[in-house]
């Protein structure tokens, strides 16, 4: 499988566009044809840089992946608290979402994730394994230094977080309207700290 820091720009562009559509629409709700007419390209060069559109999708879960990690570590550089770094954490799906009711990438695809090829499955595991495994690495610091307090254990924490962002983005986007992730988070924030 390519991996996406060995992409050209062509193959790039191609990858953005993907990306963009998949937060839209999801993965079985685009075509080679869609991307091919948004770039301005012949639907033959899509295929020249990804054979299949499997292979596209688990490129774009890899790379959206790699940037969420980097941000997680944005934030442990940043904020030395936890209340502040799952502020911060929450503010990565609000300003997905600000982007035109845009949802996380691996969000979408987990909604699709019985229709979807296996290496985009295992791509999408990685992404809450790393996500749910920061949260709760996290939490327990909070806990234990007495800036979060709860008798639920971090990683019960650490999946009700996850899923209320999440989530809060599928219902606002439902509801065509409110749901803000990062106001949503605030309701569970304030029952810790």
């Amino acid at each position: 499988m390519k991996h996406f820091t060995e992409l050209t720009p062509s193959a790039m562009r191609i990858v953005d566009t993907a990306e963009g559509l998949i937060q839209r629409v999801g993965y079985n709700g685009f075509s080679y044809e869609d991307i091919a007419v948004q770039i301005g390209i012949r639907k033959p060069s899509v295929h020249h840089h990804f054979a299949t559109k499997a292979e596209l999708g688990a490129v774009v879960v890899q790379r959206y992946t790699h940037r969420f990690a980097e941000a997680l570590s944005r934030i442990e550089t940043t904020f030395a608290q936890a209340p502040d770094r799952l502020k911060a954490y929450a503010g990565l799906f609000a300003s997905t979402y600000a982007q035109d009711g845009q949802l996380c990438v691996c969000g979408m695809l987990g909604a699709e994730a019985q229709s979807l090829p296996e290496d985009i499955r295992s791509g999408i595991r990685d992404f809450f394994r790393i996500n749910l495994g920061w949260l709760t690495a996290v939490i327990e610091k909070g806990l234990a230094q007495g800036s979060l307090r709860s008798s639920r254990s971090p990683s019960e924490l650490a999946g009700a977080l996850l899923a209320l962002l999440e989530g809060s983005m599928l219902v606002g986007r439902g509801l065509g309207h409110g749901f803000d992730p990062q106001a949503t988070a605030e309701i569970l924030f304030a029952s810790i700290t």
